[in-house]
């Protein structure tokens, strides 16, 4: 599974969701889904725009952990 570390990053470089969101061109909300992990997909623009702001790499948003059965 796919887990997104996002509010990691953001308490990182200090910013709020509605600050990174307006930077990123985004609805608060739609942001507020991909945080939580409960986004199905994100767009390569999106996640590009979301690294540039934050000064990250794509790995420090999102990290991949087997399926405990």
């Amino acid at each position: 599974m796919i887990i997104v570390n996002l509010d990691i990053m953001m308490a990182r470089r200090k910013i709020s969701l509605g600050e990174l969101a307006e930077k990123v061109d985004i609805t608060p909300a739609n942001l507020s889904i991909l945080k939580t992990g409960k986004a199905k997909a994100i767009r390569f623009s999106t996640l590009e725009a979301i690294c540039k702001i934050l000064d990250c790499q794509p790995g420090d948003i999102l990290e991949y952990q087997e399926r405990e059965e």
